[in-house]
């Protein structure tokens, strides 16, 4: 038997065991949550709260994985990302809780219904399934887990098998923290992931590229599983006349630093005003020589997460090479490391659109500049395209800035900086189109884990409810004076 046959039999036995223990703990969960629909505030806040302990307790196991799933990953971006960003969003949640679970009253006819009363409550879905990404693997499996446990839910995590130490790691903190009725962890690959987006979830939360993200919807319909789909795409900076500034070019390129390119969120390609290039090339150059010199044999370069991945991203610079397209490296002497999947940043001016960098989102260390004369001829481009997940603005006049968002669409947006509409706590999160549906983080991420439920209880007074039921006679003059007959 073949090393590569070997493989491929052991990871579908450890699948079909994880299978039966998804099938099992979601029993459980399920069971569960039938005999507690609707947890006080003081439950949901004493399971919230558990997961500030189980990062902080973690840190440095958190280190280890991330450096061992991608090769190498700085210290300080596990730190702020995949931790402290985490504890920034339960805080968040823990301080508005108590207020988003207060009723919420509707407005009711008196004439009609007297002193009855209308609201909304939200309440707990039941029991809900996230699909995690390998790119952020602690911030995506525990960061929703917020709002998951806000609403009051039972949570089965399903770990990237590209990210094993991290998908390992997640899976032993979940247990020592969380009864696995309420939050479990499943480690597995293909046929897991199979599995759990045909699992009938009362909800799911799916993070990854589009044609997968059609592929888990297609499978959630048939249990009609309500799903939210972070799905990223070609996330465009479009630089306005006048605004390629050393602060603005640092926003950009300083966005593709973080996890070198590999984020939903990240700039994919870049326009710019025809005559400004030369200057967004230097100030480029200029702010990761300041910043990160020797940028990809350095500490601060975060490794492709697989060789795969990395001779996808090679063969994209290789096409554009093939064509003669200008390439511009950020550094001096830039070198790829093999062992730990380190790659510089590379600029590709005014690339042909038949390009699979133009046609693919990118998800790594390249940046298209696309030189444009026109702003209008810009913002066409912008919306011949799917609509991204994010999409960046720069310029010191208001009214510009804010003409270009009207005129175009994206699951979020950000004017002269980029990404950060993705990570504030307060600030609902989520695609439009191709680069998904539905919202998480705030409150609306405690809506989307939520059933609104209405609800309307009868007062005892001054009401013609009767007037619904037959005989029909004794609602005319309801009815005349309703429409002024």
């Amino acid at each position: 038997m073949s090393i590569l046959n070997a493989t491929h039999n052991s990871q579908a036995a450890d699948d079909s065991v994880a299978v039966i223990e998804l099938k099992t703990v979601f029993a459980e969960q399920q069971r569960a949550f039938a005999a507690d629909r609707y947890p006080s505030l003081e439950v949901r806040r004493e399971r919230i709260e558990k997961i500030i302990g189980m990062l902080v307790s973690n840190r440095e196991r958190i280190h280890q994985a991330l450096m061992s799933d991608f090769g190498n990953h700085p210290k300080g971006a596990s730190d702020l990302i995949e931790m402290l960003g985490i504890v920034g969003r339960v805080q968040y949640v823990l301080d508005h809780l108590e207020e988003w679970m207060q009723p919420q009253p509707r407005e009711i006819d008196s004439a009609a219904l007297g002193n009855a009363r209308a609201f909304i409550r939200q309440e707990p879905k039941g029991v809900v399934g996230n699909i995690v990404p390998w790119n952020f693997p602690i911030d995506i499996s525990i960061g929703p887990l917020a709002e998951m446990l806000a609403a009051g839910n039972r949570v089965i995590i399903k770990p990237s098998e590209y990210a094993p130490a991290c998908a390992k790691l997640v899976a032993e903190m979940v247990a020592a923290t969380f009864d696995r009725n309420l939050v479990h962890v499943v480690v597995g690959g293909l046929e897991l992931s199979r599995e759990f987006s045909a699992t009938p979830w009362d909800h799911l939360l799916y993070t990854g590229s589009p044609n997968v993200g059609r592929q888990v919807m297609a499978a959630a319909a048939k249990n009609l599983t309500p799903v939210t789909l972070e799905l990223g795409g070609k996330c465009p900076a479009l630089l306005t006349p006048g605004s390629v500034t050393a602060q603005n070019v640092e926003s950009v390129i300083g966005t593709k630093v973080i996890k070198n390119g590999q984020m939903c969120v990240s700039v994919d390609y870049v326009m710019v005003p025809r005559g400004d290039v030369p200057a967004f090339i230097a100030q480029a150059r200029g702010f990761l020589d300041r910043s990160a010199p020797h940028y990809s044999k350095s500490s601060e370069c975060t490794g492709i997460i697989s060789e795969r991945h990395m001779a996808r991203i090679s063969d994209m610079l290789k096409e554009a090479e093939a064509r003669q397209v200008s390439i511009v490296a950020l550094e001096d002497d830039p070198q790829i490391d093999l062992t730990t999947r380190r790659m510089p940043i590379s600029l590709v001016i005014d690339p042909p659109a038949d390009l699979r960098l133009m046609q693919e989102e990118i998800f790594g260390p390249i940046m298209p500049v696309l030189p444009y004369d026109d702003l209008d001829d810009a913002i066409a481009h912008i919306n011949a395209g799917e609509r991204p997940l994010g999409l960046y603005v720069f310029g010191d006049d208001e009214a510009l800035t804010a003409s270009v968002l009207q005129q175009t669409s994206s699951g979020g947006a950000a004017v002269n900086t980029c990404a950060l509409q993705s990570g504030l706590p307060s600030l609902a999160f989520g695609g439009s189109g191709n680069s998904g549906m539905g919202r998480h983080h705030g409150v609306e991420g405690f809506r989307e884990f939520s059933n609104p439920r209405g609800i309307v209880v009868r007062g005892d007074q001054g009401d013609h409810i009767d007037a619904f039921y037959a005989p029909y006679s004794k609602a005319s003059a309801m009815v005349d004076a309703a429409l002024g007959g």
